[in-house]
């Protein structure tokens, strides 16, 4: 009997298949709202109320579009982003090429570790450097779900994990909800000096998150292996349109929430300035039920998100130095650093925002050769980007270069 393509099923058979397929693109999305996330966005809105609310739609839409991008990659080729530029680059470049994109990665893991810890202080008063001990010992029973050959238990348990944070950064927002009005101005794109361009620039670091944009690729290809009928593959691609638009608009609105529940509450309040502070401040104005549902979230948010950067690390080492190690030894070996700063005793948002930071600069080393690849003929075959898409792509590649030439630019000059 012959198989059935989605276009020749019934509308509900259409509905269940695409409901099948969806999975890796809700992993991918848990960088998106990971504590780096949290710290950026709580201090934009307690500082600056609705000011930067623009800057997370744009990099929310920047992001759709990356990760599609990232995923048709995976699928159309059957290789992910690593392992292409692994092939396409000399030793040299390849080298050089991986450790930044190491860097990026070990940021984006020193981040979720130290988002972890604090919400075990928050919790539990445990001191930052058994919570971030904890927290990498609980990312590993996560990631053994992966190294067992069983991606979508891993999918499962990030799911879950992605409906806590959900919960815990939006339910503040139905105690006081923010002023619609106040809210919309915010989408006025625009600036009040350096300070907002730096926010700016870690809010889009958070959001459009480098080690995310190489893991989808791998993701993709992991979970529906590679083709060699363009049938099967351009049915693929389609449905993966559902998985990254339902992942990252569920992610768009956690991240927007964020922003707006600081703004309404925390706006002008002591201390908010550090997530601890957020956190007691939340806490005094909206009540301790709401605060602890708040740490449960950041909480979830640290677990889930230092599992997927260790994965996507693996991922860009296997891709681009042709290495692999087994991910638990991984684990054990980026954790040093996040332990590092939490013993040293850094102020732990502090260490969250500069690190997103480090990110937005490391978008571009991502995103440009995703663009690239994903618009050659003789890489994508019938799957080459739309000339639309083309320009949607380069314009946000643009858009996020600029904004970090501009911040680097009024940094050096010390403007305010």
């Amino acid at each position: 009997m012959a198989v059935s393509t989605l276009s020749e099923r019934t509308a509900p058979a259409r509905v269940w298949s695409r409901l099948l397929l969806l999975g890796p693109a809700f992993v991918a999305a848990i960088a998106y709202v990971d504590p780096g996330n949290v710290a950026a966005n709580l201090t934009a809105g307690a500082s600056y109320g609705y000011l930067l609310v623009w800057v997370l739609v744009a990099a929310n839409a920047m992001a759709v579009l990356v990760q599609y991008q990232s995923a048709k990659l995976g699928l159309a080729t059957g290789m992910s982003l690593p392992e292409i530029l692994g092939k396409r680059l000399g030793n040299r470049r390849r080298r050089a090429y991986w450790a930044q994109a190491e860097i990026v990665a070990g940021a984006t893991d020193m981040a979720e570790v130290i988002g972890g810890a604090v919400a075990l202080n928050l919790l539990f008063g445990l001191p930052l450097l058994a919570g971030g001990i904890i927290i990498g010992l609980a990312s590993m029973l996560l990631l053994s779900l992966q190294s067992n050959r069983s991606q979508k238990s891993f999918e499962v348990a990030i799911l879950i994990l992605l409906g806590v944070i959900a919960v815990g950064f939006v339910s503040g927002l139905f105690v006081n909800p923010p002023d619609a009005g106040s809210a919309l101005t915010g989408l006025v794109p625009r600036f009040e000096g350096t300070d907002t361009i730096l926010l700016a620039a870690s809010m889009l670091g958070a959001t459009v998150m480098p080690h995310a944009i190489y893991l989808h690729s791998a993701l993709a290809r992991d979970r529906h292996g590679f083709s060699e009928n363009p049938a099967v593959r351009t049915r693929l691609i389609r449905a993966t349109r559902f998985d990254v638009a339902g992942a990252l608009l569920l992610a768009g609105v956690v991240n927007i929430a964020m922003l707006l529940l600081a703004a309404s509450s925390l706006r002008g309040v002591e201390g908010t300035d550090t997530i601890a502070g957020a956190h007691a401040a939340v806490t005094s104005a909206l009540g301790p039920a709401i605060g602890v549902v708040f740490a449960i979230g950041l909480l979830a948010s640290g677990l889930a998100s230092t599992s997927v950067g260790c994965y996507a690390g693996a991922t860009i080492m296997g891709g681009l130095l042709k290495v692999r190690i087994p991910l638990l030894t991984r684990r054990v070996i980026t954790l040093i650093p996040a332990l590092a700063i939490l013993g040293a005793g850094i102020e732990p948002t502090l260490a969250l925002v500069l690190s997103q930071v480090l990110l937005s600069f490391g978008i571009p080393f991502a995103l440009i050769p995703l663009i690239r690849l994903t618009g050659k003929r003789e890489v994508m075959g019938i799957h080459t980007d739309s000339t639309p898409l083309k320009i949607a792509g380069w314009t946000s590649a643009t858009l996020i270069v600029g904004l970090n030439c501009v911040l680097i630019a009024l940094t050096a000059l010390g403007v305010s």
